[in-house]
């Protein structure tokens, strides 16, 4: 973050200072794990039922925080008080952000492919200069302005995620960083429960584009009837992106080796040049040509955008890291999320990467489909025998229409079972897997998580 003096700070939050020199400066990071904290920085306590920041406020002080944020004191703490951390670390970002004019903000939304996308941007845009990411998924209320608040002087690109679980969240989020560059992926039914329909995730994701300003662009997946028709809601200029013929940032050509690594000719309005990913996916096509637009809004030449995105790799844990096990055994560790879009992006690489050999899918509960979930369930099933997926491991009860949507598809000759937990699934893979088997592992968050994990440490000691 930017220096500030801590009555600015109490200014920009609405706040007032408890204990504290009001000049004493915050020259280090905002952080709300207290183990993060270094000299100068600034401390955010929350407060919980289980865990309470403020129980970790005299640490943070030792540490070398300037001060704690807070909605208590603490005895011998330098505290800047407000009655809601959440909204107090947003209005700080909304001022610091204003104070840093060279600043490009871009920002992305999509029901899957984000997080890699957002990496994979980063990536691109730390060639043009230096350049601010989260790690990970940090694109709700807490992440968003915590990442907005690593910036400073010297930083020139701000890459920030933005996820929504409702109505108005992406313009929350914007309204604390207004990209100057939108990215729309997709939409999908990621979180659906919750929206009700995918139409309404379309009206959440388009916020996006209502955010971009009149100077601005917003970059549209062509290929996503939904999110090409968010063109009519921005006041930026639009750019197209995707495989159809009249994107303005196309792939043509596209082709996958046996590793299930893409190449294509990239195409712009000037030239084309040739594409070879390292990255593992046909999905990741899309998700490259949305990073590429990215670059060349920001001045990338054509030729070296070509080596670049040939050099792009994946960052965030448990998103298509695909490893060799030591006894022959490949893993496709995808099992950071899932939903049926994502999973079926997963299924085809792993259909690519198998050819020849053994297919096995370890596949978890989709969380957040709502009434779509036993429909997306079975979906997800009839794709897998569809693909002709040899052996499918479904994990827990939950996500058993898995099984029922693949055993119900004529014709398919693999085999499938619910096991009842990750420890089932592990004891049942340990029986089953042979060397040269190719193996995905997917599902919501922590579902499958132990048995990647599983797979990784017993391929290291083979």
């Amino acid at each position: 973050m930017i220096k500030m003096r801590l009555d600015e700070v109490a200014t920009a939050v609405d706040g007032r200072l408890a204990g504290a020199d009001p000049a004493a400066e915050v020259t280090g990071a905002v952080e709300y794990d207290s183990r993060k904290v270094g000299p100068g920085g600034l401390f955010v306590a929350f407060p919980g039922e289980k865990v309470d920041g403020h129980d970790y406020a005299a640490t943070a002080v030792a540490a070398g925080a300037t001060a704690v944020l807070g909605t208590r004191e603490v005895e011998g703490v330098p505290m800047v008080l407000v009655d809601d951390p959440l909204a107090a670390l947003a209005a700080l970002a909304r001022t610091v952000l204003p104070k840093l004019p060279d600043l490009c903000v871009i920002g992305l939304t999509g029901s899957s492919g984000k997080t890699t996308t957002k990496d994979l941007v980063a990536q691109l845009a730390a060639r043009l200069g230096p350049t601010v990411a989260p790690p990970g998924s940090l694109n709700n209320e807490l992440g968003f302005p915590y990442t907005v608040l690593k910036a400073d002087e010297q930083t020139r690109y701000l890459v920030l995620e933005m996820g929504a679980r409702g109505m108005g969240h992406i313009s929350y989020l914007a309204g604390i960083a207004r990209p100057r560059v939108g990215v729309v992926l997709n939409v999908g039914t990621s979180h659906i429960g919750e929206f009700g329909s995918v139409d309404n995730i379309a009206t959440a994701k388009g916020e996006l584009a209502e955010a971009v300003p009149v100077d601005g662009v917003a970059i549209l997946n062509a290929d996503d009837e939904r999110v090409r028709k968010m063109a009519v809601r921005t006041r930026g200029r639009v750019v197209l992106v995707g495989e159809a013929p009249d994107a303005d940032v196309r792939a043509d050509d596209v082709t996958v080796d046996a590793h299930g690594r893409a190449s294509y000719t990239l195409r712009v309005a000037r030239g084309s040049v040739p594409v070879r990913l390292r990255v593992p996916g046909r999905h990741q096509v899309g998700n490259s040509l949305a990073a590429a637009a990215v670059a060349r809004e920001l001045g990338m030449p054509l030729r070296e955008l070509g080596e670049a995105l040939g050099e792009l790799e994946l960052r965030s844990v448990r998103r298509m890291d695909v490893f060799e096990r030591s006894d022959g055994v490949t893993v496709i560790d995808d099992s950071y999320n899932a939903n049926p879009a994502s999973m079926a992006a997963a299924l085809r690489a792993l259909a690519t990467i198998g050819t020849g050999r053994r297919t096995v899918a370890v596949l978890g509960y989709m969380a957040e489909l709502g009434g779509f979930e036993r429909a997306g369930h079975e979906e997800v099933g009839r794709l897998a025998a569809e693909l002709g997926v040899d052996r499918l491991f479904v994990v827990s009860a939950e996500a058993g229409p898995i099984h029922e949507g693949a055993t119900a598809q004529p014709g398919w000759e693999g085999r499938s079972v619910v096991l009842g937990d990750q420890e089932a699934a592990i004891d049942a893979l340990r029986a089953d897997l042979r060397p040269g088997d190719v193996v995905l592992v997917k599902g919501s968050r922590y579902r499958t998580w132990d048995v990647v994990d599983s797979l990784r440490e017993e391929g290291s000691a083979a």
